[in-house]
């Protein structure tokens, strides 16, 4: 497996962690009941479960944009040590961004995020190299 793909597997594994902990803050706030039913009525959700369930949405809204990156990158055959670290960056700014949002740390969390973007947009300009 090429690094990019090791990096793109443990993005979905970060994901799939980010959504287990989003989910247990707000059944922590809502209780089991209310997280199984329609959620018409909910009661307010604590500031730690708003932002990460905001960080998750953010993870979703640009996991989208990198796995293309990855697939460009591997199926064009441009795959290299650039892309590699490219790729890492990303999954590294990805895990800091996490409680970068969960404890609020500004500005770092903007600058977290703006590093896994450059990542990912170097990796698809290195595809045109």
């Amino acid at each position: 497996m090429t690094p990019e793909l090791i990096a793109l597997a443990l993005v979905v594994l970060l994901h799939v962690v980010l959504i287990g902990l989003s989910q247990a803050y707000f059944n922590r706030d809502v209780g089991p009941e209310a997280n199984a039913s329609p959620r018409d009525d909910l009661p307010p959700l604590s500031t730690a479960t708003q932002r990460l369930r905001r960080a998750l949405s953010n993870h979703t809204e640009n996991f989208g944009p990198f796995i293309a990156a990855v697939v460009i990158v591997t199926l064009s055959g441009q795959a290299s040590t650039f892309t590699a670290i490219c790729g890492f960056v990303y999954v590294a700014a990805r895990a800091l961004y996490i409680p970068a949002y969960l404890y609020g740390w500004a500005p770092w969390r903007s600058l977290i995020y703006t590093l896994g973007l450059a990542a990912t947009l170097a990796m698809i300009i290195a595809a045109f190299v």
